[in-house]
């Protein structure tokens, strides 16, 4: 009885080593599924990296002359109001004059609206 025993312990201690050799199979072939992820995934990166990158570079090709003729127009925009505010500054330039000189020389005093007839303030 006793080798009996033995023999099903022995058994047993197999049974374990086996169970532990595809525990560690098991967890091999996980961690290789991961690193084969991890690489699929990383070329996936890089293949649309290189598809925006071409895309970009095709946009900025494109577009690369509306800038410049964008500027130019922006320049000659600015340079055509400008002329135009100098033209509006000599044709109002007379009246402003006029109208200052106006409120400068005629001066109609007269008192303030806090200020109380015939009392001079004493300071």
């Amino acid at each position: 009885m006793a080798a009996q025993n033995s023999a099903g312990i022995q058994t047993l201690l197999e049974a374990e080593k086996e169970a532990g050799k595809i525990v560690q199979r098991a967890r091999q072939y996980r961690v290789e599924r991961l690193k084969e992820a991890r690489k699929e995934a990383e070329k996936e990166i890089q293949a649309l990296k290189q598809q925006k990158v071409a895309e970009y570079g095709k946009f900025e090709k494109e577009n690369a002359g509306t800038k410049d003729a964008f500027a130019a127009k922006v320049d000659a925009d600015t340079e055509a109001r400008l002329v135009q505010t100098a033209q509006d500054f000599e044709k109002g330039r007379d009246a402003v004059i006029d109208k200052l000189v106006a409120a400068v020389t005629r001066v109609k005093p007269t008192l303030h609206v806090n200020a109380v007839k015939g009392k001079v303030p004493s300071y």
